[in-house]
């Protein structure tokens, strides 16, 4: 297994994680002030900056960045 290949399975397992808590709280099967939801989403954005940055893709890498930081900002402002 290559670092490429392991690079890109994770990349794959970030863009889920992002993208599937975003169509169940489209649907209305998730909240999206969640734990779960938020916490998702710091793991999707790390997993995708890893790829992003591996690929040298930095303005993707960049919008990584700042999705993370605001997942961190709303898991650390959670009030329910």
């Amino acid at each position: 297994m290559t670092a490429g290949f392991v690079i890109d399975a994770l990349g794959w397992v970030g863009a889920a994680c992002v993208v599937v808590p975003y169509a169940l709280v489209s649907v209305g099967r998730l909240a999206g002030t969640t734990t779960t939801y938020r916490t998702l989403n710091v793991t999707g954005g790390v997993l995708l900056l890893l790829n992003t940055w591996y690929h040298a893709s930095y303005p993707s890498a960049l919008v990584n960045i700042v999705w993370i930081a605001i997942a961190l900002y709303a898991l650390s402002t959670r009030r329910t």
